[in-house]
C-alpha cells in the first residue's frame, strides 16, 4: 500500500465500520445467509474493500470473532482480578453471559461453532479464540484448588472443561429457546454460586 500516514485513520474506519455491519447482518441473517454485499451496503463502503481488509466473507467474520473475544477476555479477565469471593465471581459470569447473549456475541460465536464442524479453517480459529477462555477458567481453578486444599479428583484443566462446557451448552439451549422448567440451563448455572457460597463458608 501507498498511502499515506495521515489515512491510517481513514482505513482503521472503514474496518470498524465493516466489522460492525458484518456483526449487524451475522445477527440478523445467520451465517448460512450472511452477505458480504448486505455488509458492504450496510456500512457504506464498496464491496471490494472487503476483499482489501479481511480476504472473503470467511476472513471477515474470522476477524469479527476474533475481535469481539479479545475484547471480552479481557473484560473477563479484569473481573476476575479483582479481590472477591468465587461465588460472587461465578455471579459475575453469569452476569455477562447475559450481556454477551444481548449484544450478539454468544450468537456470533455459536453460528461459528456450527461452521467450524464441517470447514477445519474455521474450527481452528474458533478453537484458538475458546482456548483463551480456558486458560482463564484453568487458573481460576488453580486459585480455587490452593484455598480449598484441591478440587478432589479433578484437575485444574478438568474442572476448567467442565465449567466452560456448561456455559457453551447452556449458550447453545438458549439460542435453540430450548429452555424452561424442563431444561432450567439458565437457573442452574445461577444456583452453582449458592453452591460455592456453602463451600467458601464452611470451616
Amino acid at each position: 500500500m501507498n498511502d499515506s500516514p495521515r489515512d491510517a485513520p481513514v482505513r482503521g474506519e472503514t474496518r470498524a465500520q465493516l466489522l460492525t455491519a458484518a456483526r449487524d447482518c451475522l445477527l440478523q441473517e445467520g451465517y448460512a445467509r450472511f452477505s458480504t454485499r448486505r455488509v458492504a451496503d450496510l456500512a457504506g463502503a464498496p464491496l471490494s474493500q472487503i476483499a482489501y481488509y479481511f480476504g472473503s466473507k470467511q476472513g471477515l467474520v474470522l476477524a469479527l470473532l476474533e475481535a469481539e473475544n479479545r475484547r471480552l477476555l479481557q473484560r473477563q479477565a479484569a473481573t476476575f482480578a479483582e479481590p472477591m469471593p468465587l461465588a460472587a465471581r461465578w455471579e459475575r459470569a453469569c452476569d455477562h453471559l447475559e450481556e454477551d447473549l444481548a449484544s450478539g456475541y454468544v450468537r456470533v460465536l455459536q453460528e461459528m461453532i456450527a461452521a467450524g464442524w464441517s470447514n477445519p479453517e474455521v474450527a481452528a480459529a474458533v478453537r484458538a479464540n475458546l482456548q483463551g477462555w480456558y486458560h482463564l477458567l484453568t487458573g481460576l481453578a488453580e486459585e480455587a484448588g490452593q484455598r480449598f486444599g484441591g478440587l478432589g479428583p479433578f484437575t485444574a484443566a478438568e474442572v476448567a472443561a467442565l465449567v466452560g462446557t456448561a456455559f457453551l451448552g447452556t449458550e447453545a439451549l438458549i439460542l435453540l429457546g430450548h429452555e424452561g422448567d424442563t431444561v432450567p440451563a439458565r437457573q442452574a448455572l445461577r444456583r452453582v454460586a449458592t453452591l460455592l457460597r456453602a463451600i467458601e463458608g464452611a470451616p
